[in-house]
Formats: C-alpha cells, structure tokens, sequence
C-alpha cells in the first residue's frame, strides 16, 4: 500500500511540479465549482498510477490543479463510492495520496437527502458530525505512517472551519443549517422507513459518500470541513419519487453559493 501510494504521489509531482494546500472533493452535481479555479491543468484519473476510475453519474474524473480563495489547490472533480464496486481502501486512497502529497485540509462536498423537517430543498447544511453505516476503511492491515489503529473520532470536522464558514454564510446572506450526516452504501435512494430510522439514530441527511474520506483524513491529522446541498427531502408527507437528475439538477442550482462559501472559507486559511 505505501509503495503504491508513493508511485502515485511520485507521478502527480513529477507530473504537475505544483504542491496544493487545500484538497476539495466536489459530490454530485457540484462539479461546476472548477469554474471559479484558476485553473494551472488537469489530469484525468485514466492517466495516474493506482487511481481508481470514477463511475457515478455527474462525476467527471478529473484532478483539478490551480488557485482558489489564493491558496493552491487541488480538486477532485469526481470521488469513489462504495456502491461502484471499489473496496473501501481503493474509494479512500486519493485522501492518502493528498496527505503523501503534503496537503493540509480537506474540504469535501456532497449532495444528500435531508431528514430533518426544518429542511428545504437547496438547503446547505455544514457537517458537525456523521453517523457511519458503510464498512469502516481503516478496516485491515494498518501502517504506522497513516496515523493512529484507533483514531478518535469525537471532533471529525474541524470546529474553527465550522464556525467560520457560519460567519461567511451570516455576511453573505446565505442560509444555512448544520447536522449531522448519515453515511450509506446506496445506490438505491431511502424507502420511507429508512428516512425514518435515519432520523431517530440522530441523522439530519442521508448520502453515499463523505464519510469514509473523512475517517481517513482525520486518521491522518488533516482538519476537515463537509458541506451539503440538500437535494430532495426524505421527510413525511414530503417524500416524492426522486432520480439521479433531480438530484443533479438541485445540486447545481445551489452549487454557486456553497462555492462562495468555500472559496471564502479557503480564502480565510
């Protein structure tokens, strides 16, 4: 695993001679945030070493190297799902190579379902917490160089990013809630009782991914900051048939305001 991840990192350096600070995985829908990148170049997930491909509709497969918020960043413009097939170590291992690569933050960006009843459609809910229901990706053999066997868990997303990112929302006259979300395997959407159970274990939005990138980076020491756009509401007497386009659809209408609340939040570093 490390060599793998070393000719990984090995190649994105020789290949960009470009050293990134912040990591932004950008979710479904939400890929048009490298718009707002001044962008240095790209390569596609095809071209480096070890890379999983991704899959998932409204992923496109591309790192993204540039300068937002002017800091150096690097984008994911398209993640791993469990639901692809991947293992749980194959969906996590870019957040290895960043922190190889030397970077110092995560933001990751989702689209998710929302159970909470004070939730609208095209709300943007910071992550304060999340409740795993995929396998856990430290699962198996464990490396001393990534960090603690047992990390703990009880601050996964970074306070300070947390409550500035509320006072970017406040100055800019963005909604915004914040809950906890729960990670799931999908690729089906929620039945009516899944929703229902995911709010009573203490859930306010349901999603496919964020999760097990966050395991990994916290293991690894690197502050984290999630955000999500709630696509469609799993609430009763809400609840309505829902594609992969609706949600598509509903992430990018709100997509300009989680990018100003990134681009300020990464600004703010």
């Amino acid at each position: 695993m490390l060599e793998t991840i070393r000719e990984t990192v090995s190649f994105i350096q020789e290949k960009t001679k470009f050293q990134p600070e912040v990591a932004i995985i950008l979710g479904t829908g939400l890929g048009g945030m490298v718009n707002d990148i001044d962008i240095y170049m790209s390569l596609d997930y095809e071209e480096i070493p070890n890379f999983p491909v991704s899959t998932a509709p409204g992923h496109h497969g591309k790192l993204i190297f540039g300068t937002l918020g002017g800091k150096k960043v690097m984008a994911m413009q398209g993640r791993f799902h469990y639901y692809e097939g991947y293992t749980m170590q194959e969906v996590t291992f870019p957040i290895r190579v960043m922190k190889f690569m030397g970077i110092k933050y995560l933001f990751v960006s989702n689209a998710s379902g929302g159970m909470n009843p004070t939730f609208e459609i095209g709300d943007l809910m910071i992550q304060t917490d999340h409740i795993n229901l995929l396998p856990n990706p430290l699962i198996g053999k464990h490396y001393p160089e990534f960090g603690d066997r047992f990390p703990d868990m009880s601050e996964s997303y970074d306070k300070f990013l947390i409550k500035q990112a509320v006072i970017i929302a406040l100055e800019n006259d963005i909604k915004v809630q914040q809950g906890c979300y729960v990670g799931v395997t999908g690729p089906t959407l929620e039945t009516p009782k899944e929703y229902e159970y995911f709010r009573i274990i203490g859930g306010d939005a349901v999603g496919m991914s964020t999760v097990p990138e966050v395991i990994v980076a916290h293991q690894m020491g690197m502050p984290c900051f999630a955000i999500s756009i709630i696509t469609d509401l799993g609430v009763p007497g809400r609840i309505v048939e829902v594609s992969v386009e609706d949600v598509q659809r509903a992430a990018a209408a709100s997509a300009p305001k989680m990018t100003l609340i990134m681009e300020k939040l990464i600004e703010s570093l």
